[in-house]
């Protein structure tokens, strides 16, 4: 989906949320009033919170869909997760002050007055909140955006607010028991806890994401579908916003291939990469690997053999050894289980001490995704 497209629909959605957001919290509001409720009130008061998370929605959304500049090169696109690390700001406030609100009315009790009419709109309201929910959370889902996302969850969210609303005032026409204030501070904590985690997911986007396997898979797959790549290795993406992925890899290439066959390969693979993925391929490194050295094979194999034996060693892979320089250089991908140093340094003396006479070169690289 083009990025203009991918804005009008952010823009779109959010203003159907903040319209019906608006509508809900102005009858809510009334309703509340007249019946002294403060579920209701409260309620309201989500609404309209809703109603200004979709603003800054839209704010975030045309800010991320700026073209890129000399000081921002690779766009504005993340600016969308610090615009959903507000939605879920909002959300955790008006969380915390329903809270609050609920405790004062359990300490100072208040007698409700239900109509008829108002459990109407009341019920009307909770299906209007389901309907828009899903809608919302679809259309972010679509386009990946993280704040239509957090919104349309939200609603979700205030669907059961209400109902639970409703279910109390139905208790207290029936039984005369006023449950409305306990029924606040249970969804004031289910609020609360939707807003923690909803700041936690944006806090991951902006730290930076272990890559989702399946990207990285079939990246792999189609690198490795050139019949010169023995293998994609050190697989690195890094994210600036919904739909903007930019990667780099190394390719095991045989030792015989020109630099004009790797120039030839490594162009064909890039757009073949942003074709299937949509994830640009930035930067292509190169591991060769002997071809036609029995004694350099033996050798690999034994090193590997050496390497592999250890749980917290993920992969072995740029492997090359010059019988003729006496050399060994290869990348042993780590597990977090060991302190990237220490595991060098273990294998490293390993291999120093089957072959004494080689230098050994050993590049320790972080598990940053799935190795196959």
């Amino acid at each position: 989906m083009q990025n203009e497209e991918r804005s009008k629909v952010i823009v779109r959605t959010s203003i159907i949320g903040i319209i019906s957001n608006v509508f809900l919290a102005a009858v809510k509001a009334v309703i509340g009033l007249a019946a002294n409720s403060i579920a209701v009130v409260l309620d309201a008061v989500n609404n309209l919170s809703d109603a200004l998370s979709s603003v800054i929605t839209i704010i975030g959304a045309k800010i991320a869909g700026k073209k890129p500049d000399r000081k921002h090169p690779l766009g504005h696109g993340r600016v969308e997760y610090l615009s959903a690390m507000i939605v879920a700001a909002i959300v955790l406030y008006a969380g915390i002050t329903s809270l609050i609100e609920s405790v004062k009315k359990i300490i100072h009790p208040a007698t409700p007055d239900y109509s008829p009419v108002s459990l109407i709109i009341i019920a009307i309201a909770v299906v209007v909140k389901i309907v828009l929910g899903r809608y919302v959370k679809a259309q972010g889902e679509k386009v990946d955006s993280g704040s239509l996302i957090a919104s349309g969850a939200d609603a979700q969210f205030d669907a059961i607010l209400s109902a639970s609303v409703l279910a109390s005032a139905l208790i207290f026409i029936w039984k005369g028991i006023s449950l409305e204030a306990y029924v606040g501070v249970v969804i004031a904590i289910i609020i609360i806890k939707a807003g923690i985690e909803m700041i936690m997911e944006t806090i991951n986007d902006l730290l930076g994401r272990r890559a989702d396997s399946e990207v990285t898979s079939k990246i792999r797959a189609i690198l490795v579908e050139e019949p010169e790549v023995r293998g994609a290795f050190d697989l690195f993406i890094n994210n600036y916003g919904p739909n903007k992925d930019y990667a780099s890899v190394h390719l095991e290439l045989p030792d015989t291939m020109t630099v004009e066959e790797v120039d030839v390969l490594t162009r064909k693979v890039q757009t073949k990469v942003y074709a299937e993925t949509g994830v640009i391929l930035t930067g292509v490194g190169v591991y060769s690997y002997n071809t036609s050295n029995d004694e350099a094979a033996h050798i690999r194999n034994h090193v590997q053999e050496m390497v592999m034996a250890h749980e917290w060693a993920l992969q072995m892979h740029g492997f090359f050894a010059d019988t003729e320089k006496k050399t060994i250089r290869f990348d042993v991908v780590l597990s977090f289980d060991i302190e990237r140093s220490e595991g060098v340094d273990i294998i490293y003396n390993e291999v120093k001490e089957a072959y004494p006479d080689y230098v050994v070169m050993v590049i320790g690289d972080i598990d940053i995704s799935d190795v196959e």
